[in-house]
């Protein structure tokens, strides 16, 4: 697989202080948490953690590309949400991976609708782009 080519608008920055069990800013200080590994991987769970991060991230994410979809489609999302959930587990080479679920609740389409909105969506998103190949990716529309 060849690695893509694209046209950089924009460039997020942030920075982490004692890994998983610190805190990670943005360079704007827009973003600025406590990050704490959660307690069923031994953590205090009291911050948050890189896991519900990339959760949110890519729920945003794929929800954008719904309605770049939608628009294209012109199919009403208005009500629609997206939850990523993002697992995260000892691999095979004694490293650790992720896999995520993401599901589409679309309201005033009907199922196969959904369907295939959240399967082109799945083309579009960065996040996907991104991930795809590399870790298992399921997506549903509920």
């Amino acid at each position: 697989m060849s690695i893509q080519k694209i046209d950089v608008k924009y460039t997020a920055v942030a920075t982490a202080e004692n890994g998983r069990d610190g805190r990670v800013a943005s360079d704007d200080g827009k973003l600025d948490v406590v990050v704490n590994p959660p307690k069923e991987m031994g953590g205090s769970g009291a911050g948050t953690n890189p896991e519900q991060l990339f959760a949110a991230g890519y729920s945003a994410c794929f929800q954008g590309a719904l309605g770049v979809v939608a628009r294209k489609e012109n199919a009403d999302i208005t009500g629609s949400t997206v939850t990523a959930k993002v697992g995260i587990g000892q691999n095979e080479a004694g490293g650790f991976g992720l896999e995520v679920v993401i599901t589409a609740a679309i309201p005033n389409v009907d199922a196969a609708t959904a369907q295939s909105l959240v399967e082109k969506a799945h083309q579009v998103c960065p996040y996907s782009n991104a991930t795809r190949g590399n870790i298992k990716v399921e997506v549903s529309a509920a």
